[in-house]
């Protein structure tokens, strides 16, 4: 798998259009997720959306239950509804506005991040990664994007 995820990620960054994320990207994103997994032993679902929240492309890792790809794309969906990522989602929730919880697309677990160009400057979709530890998840949506040449932040 590793050197069809060095060749996806390699051409991946290369092919993106501003504001748009075509199916190589996301299956690069998802392959650099899954090498980041495996270098750290562990077994994540990701899930890669457009901006609209339309699933792009998808890996359930071996040994992850059909619940794992389920929440990595309701984290993903969140993430590409709101903007922002589902951990921000959580400290709303906790810290400042309690009844947003109830919102729609609203997930209060880390692991959903929004997708934007290399240069920061279009949202162009979101991952979400579920099925290890919330850090672990966050650490590997982050990894994912990064190895397809794009950010988790604006700017």
């Amino acid at each position: 798998m590793l050197p069809i995820a060095t060749a996806l990620i390699a051409t991946a960054a290369s092919g993106q259009t501003a504001g748009m994320l075509d199916a190589r990207t996301a299956q690069a994103i998802v392959a650099g997720c899954a090498a980041h997994a495996l270098a750290k032993q562990q077994s994540q679902a990701i899930a890669v959306v457009d901006t609209g929240g339309k699933l792009v492309a998808a890996l359930r890792m071996d040994g992850n239950g059909s619940g794992s790809i389920d929440f990595a794309i309701k984290k993903a969906e969140a993430a590409a509804a709101w903007g922002f990522s589902t951990t921000d989602m959580a400290v709303a929730v906790k810290e400042r506005v309690p009844g947003f919880a109830n919102a729609p697309n609203v997930v209060t677990v880390g692991g959903g991040l929004p997708i934007w160009s290399a240069d920061g400057k279009a949202r162009i979709g979101a991952i979400g990664i579920s099925g290890e530890r919330e850090a672990d998840d966050v650490d590997c949506a982050e990894a994912g994007v990064r190895a397809a040449g794009l950010r988790t932040t604006q700017g």
